[in-house]
């Protein structure tokens, strides 16, 4: 992805070397550190609008490209939730911190709840958003013959995904795109995102979130539910929000939740406003 692509001011593009990985993310911002972990078929630039929103209000902001995304590297081969887990567990040690405040969306969600059973003490809240959870929900959507998303199946062949859509990057991107926002993401955001999606392999780095989901799911079934306070939040016209509640309140003991209003799959770009205040309350209320 071309390191020029715009950050918010006060922001600034930064590269790690992590778990053998060369991650790429945006920073900016002082006070408590929040780490949000974009979906597919995004990159960090799904966080763009509420990111200087969260720093006006107290926190410094890490927004990175998940490995095989973005501007960070591709690795060869499949790699887990817990790989990327990992990946976001050394960035944090990197940049000295040692406990965070973690939201993720889609495939995000995914990683960041492994990233909080990994890694207990580090994550302070979890925020998991329009997802289906591994082990908690998701095999059950995977299925077309039972009214399950056909998209899993195809992109969890993430190598003949990415031969199949070679050439074809924004026909097949585009869909998604406009199903996923209430015009948050804006022309400028899909252009940025084109680019990174017609790099060298990103098609296929980006099928590689689907590529592991069963075995991510009997990895996050066997490791036990989350102690932190989670909160759940779904955009008004994003995905129903009772399948990832009920696999939340399975792999989490403590849960609460919310709908984002006037907001699709991609809430934050479509209400900013309203999702950096949800977002700073959660933070920074003491739990009951």
């Amino acid at each position: 992805m071309d390191p020029a692509t715009p950050v918010p001011d006060g922001f600034r593009h930064v590269h790690a070397e992590v778990n053998d990985v060369r991650l790429h993310y945006a920073i900016g911002g002082a006070g408590p550190v929040v780490v949000l972990v974009h979906g597919w078929p995004f990159t960090w630039i799904e966080w763009r609008a509420v990111m200087p929103l969260l720093t006006e209000r107290g926190f410094t902001v890490v927004a990175p490209d998940l490995r095989g995304s973005g501007d960070s590297a591709i690795p060869a081969g499949h790699w887990t939730k817990r790989d990327e887990a990992e990946d976001l567990h050394q960035l944090l040690r990197h940049l000295g911190h040692e406990r965070v405040f973690v939201v993720g969306t889609d495939v995000g969600s995914m990683t960041v709840h492994a990233w909080a059973q990994a890694y207990p003490d580090e994550v302070s809240r979890l925020v998991l958003s329009e997802a289906f959870l591994p082990g908690f929900g998701l095999e059950e959507h995977m299925n077309p013959v039972n009214g399950g998303s056909w998209h899993f199946g195809f992109h969890a062949q993430s190598e003949l995904a990415a031969m199949l859509t070679a050439g074809k990057e924004e026909q097949y991107l585009s869909g998604f795109w406009s199903m996923m926002t209430r015009g948050g993401i804006t022309d400028g955001d899909r252009a940025d995102l084109l680019r990174a999606y017609t790099r060298t392999d990103a098609m296929r780095g980006g099928f590689e979130h689907y590529a592991t989901l069963v075995e991510d799911g009997r990895a996050a079934r066997a490791g036990g539910p989350v102690g932190m306070p989670v909160l759940i939040l779904n955009g008004e016209h994003g995905l129903p929000q009772d399948v990832l509640l009920d696999g939340a309140r399975q792999a989490a003991m403590d849960v609460r939740a919310d709908i984002v209003p006037a907001a699709a799959h991609t809430f934050a770009a479509d209400n900013p406003v309203w999702t950096a205040d949800r977002l700073a309350r959660f933070f920074t209320t003491t739990p009951a």
